[in-house]
């Protein structure tokens, strides 16, 4: 039993409610499905649970919820607050767009809101750096003009190394196949990440380039690496969030597919375009490698937010189909354990009399 959010490693905190299931703060459920979550409340992501450990979670989860007096629904999902703290997400058969709010709604928006107190920190930070120091500079130089003057390029030059250190931190990482640590700084997540096509799975791959200045060719991530590289990149790049409205025509794109999948190899195809027709080391050098579509910085918001939605989606989709193939093994498993119980209680050279009478018959 997990106890930190699959995406942003924070603590899922504990309830004393669900006793099968102690974990989480918010849990979502369908009974219907047989589906039990667990909601992070620091980056609002849905973590599938293990299916062992879900059933009788569930049950307790749906007879909860009935008892909870504080709740609000639509026709589709529900909201409870138990009064011990636990909050339950109750799901019927929801509609994407409906489903889609109710998941990825508090997360962009919770994302826009620390959005807009970072920048509003930074700015106020850089005003008073820049008053201290014209001040202090003033005081030193003692003539009102140069330290005017003195003041001000300092404050500029401060202001652009902050700006240069700012974009060279690392603000993402991720690890490969081999268990590699890969790092990725600012710029490179907002700059210099490409995406794409592959005709192998996932559908799409992933580049990311050194930046503008770099001789070296660009570092090129393929199936699960691409994956992995795509989900680091993408919370960075849409970390200023969204409103409803982006929201709502992020999930209109994905449904416009169909499902999720067919949205991602799309996406991925599209933001190829011309790159087979392109000839990005002919003329130009290091300008022409950064050049041309596929990067991730120039995508639309509301195709940005979709991709993320996708992939989570996708990602959910994949880890049901090897809980089927955990189900298909065990169920194989049981077979044979059976198959050799029922032959104990048969008499001794059953198996050579029944090969024997049907080689007869036929």
């Amino acid at each position: 039993m997990y106890t930190t959010c699959m995406f942003c490693k924070k603590p899922l905190g504990t309830n004393e409610v669900v006793e099968a299931f102690p974990i989480g703060r918010r849990l979502a459920f369908d009974a219907a499905k047989g589906r039990l979550w667990v909601v992070c409340r620091k980056c609002e992501r849905w973590n599938l649970t293990p299916l062992e450990e879900r059933w009788e979670a569930v049950e307790t989860c749906e007879r909860l919820f009935r008892a909870t007096r504080i709740r609000t629904s639509t026709e589709n999902i529900g909201l409870a607050r138990h009064s011990e703290g636990l909050e339950l997400v109750r799901i019927g058969e929801p509609l994407r767009p409906e489903f889609a709010a109710w998941r990825y709604g508090d997360q962009f928006r919770n994302r826009r809101r620390r959005w807009i107190a970072a920048g509003s920190a930074g700015v106020a930070a850089n005003l008073a750096t820049s008053v201290t120091i014209n001040l202090t500079t003033s005081g030193l130089i003692g003539a009102a003009g140069a330290a005017a003057l003195g003041g001000g390029v300092a404050g500029v030059a401060l202001v652009t190394v902050w700006q240069l250190l700012n974009r060279q931190a690392n603000v993402a990482q991720f690890r490969r196949s081999d268990g590699t640590r890969y790092m990725l700084t600012r710029e490179q997540v907002t700059h210099f990440a490409r995406i794409r096509a592959d005709d192998d799975e996932p559908g799409f791959r992933i580049e990311i380039h050194k930046g503008p200045l770099s001789r070296k060719g660009p570092d090129t991530f393929e199936g699960d690496d691409a994956g992995r590289a795509i989900n680091a990149v993408l919370p960075v790049v849409n970390g200023a969030g969204a409103t409803a409205h982006h929201i709502r025509e992020a999930v209109s794109r994905i449904e416009s597919h169909g499902n999720p999948h067919r949205f991602i190899a799309d996406a991925a195809e599209q933001s190829s375009g011309t790159a087979a027709r392109a000839h990005p080391t002919s003329g130009r050098g290091r300008k022409a490698r950064l050049s041309g579509p596929g990067w991730v910085r120039k995508m639309p918001r509301p195709t940005r937010l979709a991709l993320e939605m996708a992939l989570h989606e996708e990602q959910e989709r994949r880890a049901l189909e090897g809980e089927l193939a955990q189900l298909e093994q065990a169920w194989r498993e049981a077979e044979e354990i059976a198959a050799i119980a029922d032959n104990l209680l048969l008499p001794e050279h059953t198996d050579e009399f029944l090969d024997h009478h049907s080689r007869r018959g036929g």
